[in-house]
């Protein structure tokens, strides 16, 4: 089972984070948390791992339906999205997939929420894709 929505890009880490919040937020998206991942390994047990960002991302509406749906679904809500340096100009980001939380769920009120999160994180995908080059 895959987890991912995922695509690589030609260009710097700091755009690629810009345009992927712009790209959430075109779907109804907010970015609620940051997460540095680099800094926070090198603060906590010293190492160093290429930069990378989980971004908390939140769609109000489709998180209350899938709610009402299942009153657990919060641990499994497609909110993280990584953005991480790949080196050589080019930058991953990867998208929870919504279809994990109906794949556990087996609800079909939470598959329906997640066809339609899925729906607009392949937007948010297909934009980025778009707006800027991928490599090769």
């Amino acid at each position: 089972m895959g987890y991912a929505l995922s695509t690589v890009l030609a260009r710097s880490f700091d755009e690629t984070v810009d345009a992927t919040r712009a790209a959430l937020q075109e779907q109804g998206f907010g970015v609620l948390t940051e997460i540095d991942m680099t800094a926070t390994l090198k603060a906590k047990i010293g190492v160093d791992v290429p930069r990378q960002v989980i971004l908390g991302a939140c769609n109000p509406p489709l998180a209350h339906r899938a709610l009402q749906a299942e009153a657990t679904i919060g641990l499994l809500l497609p909110c993280n999205v990584v953005v991480r340096d790949l080196g050589d100009g080019r930058t991953g980001v990867d998208f929870l997939d919504p279809q994990v939380m109906s794949q556990v769920t087996a609800n079909p009120e939470v598959a329906t929420v997640a066809d339609d999160a899925g729906a607009r994180l392949q937007a948010a995908r297909e934009r980025l894709e778009a707006s800027g080059p991928t490599p090769g």
